[in-house]
């Protein structure tokens, strides 16, 4: 059995203002080419279709018309869509019972019965193969919020706070053991057993400038060990850098198909294809997204404006339509004021074939010995406590601080924590 995992195409999302249709459509156009090729028997969305709760129609449209596509060029294949904390859980379930029809099924919510219990039938999707037959059972996990997850009857914590922390911690825990359990129920010898959840795990890496953490102070980050050993895959969304989580090859993260900052530029986006042999995986291969659109750094480093604008007025570019024109991030290191900058950027590129998206600019200073140079103003803004526990702690001890304190750190915090949006 052959799988595609991908996740976080925030459809609908701007890079800087400029519109990105043309890049997603170029890649979902990709996508499809990709099933019918890799002859795939199931696509696994894991989270973040859409880059916020109120996606525009044209971002719902441009969906829509992939799943009809999908639906048409590859009958067969099995679509597995859950929300992330992008989404709108209740808008991504609306056209449910149309798509299931074709072979889609979306899971925004933790279902309830008439009695407020879970119904975990509801999260647990059976993958045909080539074969028609069922060859593997899904659970589909959307992002969870504490009030999703059902409360433990472990042992009391010493106050509410820790209280919280342990229910919301054990509680996604327990969801996934009677999942999994409901699984083992319900398939046949030689079926294999899938997860898909929208979340950070611990050690996780995210993508610098591009992400924020889904709660603050990274109190989300969950353990491996929530995964039954048995399970086969976890296909997980979120973080936007393809990876393993805790260096195992079946729980993985695939990372978004488009750039999402310029912190990305040198990066290879990717859709992963796993390949299914009996109950567990033969192979994982990386299936690198075209990129249609390129970002450009420049200068690669943060220069003076002289060395700076020279080295835009130098550039040589393909002439593109507007569309696809490069974006443009100029690094320039001041050493005091310059109110004429943009003007003075923007005349250095005047009718080359590319976009502005951002200035970056850089204050000179001279630091005593061992002193860190300090932050831009947009890395500052981006910063979440658990960076600053991990700068911390590299500033004291010398060294990254080990997995059990960034996931002390992260329930410590839970507490005082509040969405993200």
């Amino acid at each position: 059995m052959r799988l595609l995992h991908t996740s976080d195409w925030h459809l609908g999302q701007t890079l800087h203002n400029f519109d990105r249709h043309y890049e997603h459509q170029c890649f979902l156009d990709w996508l499809l080419d990709t099933i019918v090729a890799e002859r795939a028997d199931a696509l696994l969305i894991a989270g973040d279709v859409f880059d916020n709760a109120n996606p525009s129609a044209q971002a719902q449209r441009q969906l829509y018309r992939f799943l009809q596509q999908a639906n048409s060029r590859a009958p067969l294949l099995d679509i597995v869509i859950i929300a992330g904390n992008h989404d709108s859980p209740g808008r991504l379930e609306a056209p449910g019972p149309l798509l299931e029809a074709h072979g889609t099924r979306v899971i925004g919510n933790v279902p309830r019965d008439a009695d407020g219990e879970i119904d975990l039938e509801r999260l647990l999707v059976p993958l045909t193969g080539s074969s028609g037959q069922v060859e593997a059972w899904c659970l589909a996990m959307p992002f969870l919020r504490p009030g999703d997850v059902p409360r433990t009857t472990g042992e009391a914590a010493a106050d509410a706070e820790e209280s919280a922390v342990l229910d919301y911690m054990q509680g996604i825990a327990l969801l996934y053991q009677r999942a999994f359990a409901l699984a083992q129920a319900r398939r046949e010898q030689g079926q294999a057993i899938l997860a898909m959840g929208h979340c950070h795990m611990v050690g996780g890496e995210a993508s610098r400038e591009s992400e924020r953490s889904i709660v603050i102070g990274g109190s989300e980050a969950l353990p491996a060990t929530m995964f039954d050993q048995s399970l086969a895959y976890a296909a997980l969304g979120h973080l936007h850098l393809a990876q393993r989580v805790g260096g195992q090859e079946h729980l993985r993260y695939c990372g978004s198909p488009l750039p999402m900052s310029f912190a990305e530029v040198g990066y290879r986006h990717q859709v992963l294809r796993i390949d299914i042999d009996g109950e567990a995986v033969r192979e994982v291969t990386p299936l690198f997204v075209p990129r249609v659109v390129e970002l450009l750094r420049v200068p690669a480093a943060p220069a003076p404006l002289e060395e700076a604008l020279a080295a835009l007025e130098a550039l040589e570019l393909a002439d593109l339509p507007p569309h696809a024109q490069p974006y443009l991030e100029v690094r320039v290191l001041l050493d005091a004021p310059e109110p004429g900058l943009r003007a003075r950027v923007e005349a250095a590129i005047a009718g080359k074939p590319l976009r502005l998206a951002k200035i970056e600019t850089t204050r000179k200073v001279v630091l005593a010995a061992g002193v860190e140079p300090a932050m831009t103003l947009d890395q500052l803004g981006k910063l979440q406590p658990d960076d600053i526990f991990r700068r911390l702690y590299l500033q004291r001890y010398g060294e990254d601080a080990p997995d059990d304190q960034l996931a002390a750190f992260a329930e410590l915090m839970l507490p005082a924590s509040a969405e993200a949006a």
